[in-house]
């Protein structure tokens, strides 16, 4: 059974800085691109960041490039999102992705709420 599993969410305030973790099981993780993703209430879900395997190559957002960085660990079978620099239009649930080919999964979300 696959299983990616997200934490390291929460409330923070606007400036500060979150980092999320997504752990996999079930998978090769080895050979799966990860990615981030996020919903805000209303609106669609929208890509963060991605990283690939291997050379592991990283792709992010306009409205994210340079605050937040993405990393994996594949021993740990986990991948990662440093987030700093947070603002109140990153509040959302973040979902973690896997894609290998035509096989896809996500995480079941957290939750970031950036607010004073």
């Amino acid at each position: 059974q696959v299983q990616l599993v997200e934490s390291g969410g929460g409330l923070v305030q606007p400036g500060g800085s979150l980092r999320l973790s997504c752990a996999a099981s079930g998978i090769f993780f080895d050979i799966y691109a990860m990615g981030w993703y996020r919903q805000a209430p209303g609106n669609e879900r929208e890509l963060v960041a991605t990283i690939t395997r291997g050379r592991r190559q990283t792709n992010y957002a306009d409205s994210v490039h340079g605050r937040f960085t993405i990393s994996r660990d594949n021993a740990k079978k986990t991948v990662y999102l440093q987030m700093n620099s947070l603002r109140p239009e990153d509040t959302a649930v973040y979902y973690c992705n896997a894609e290998f080919q035509s096989s896809v999964y996500w995480g079941q979300g957290t939750q970031v709420t950036v607010s004073s």
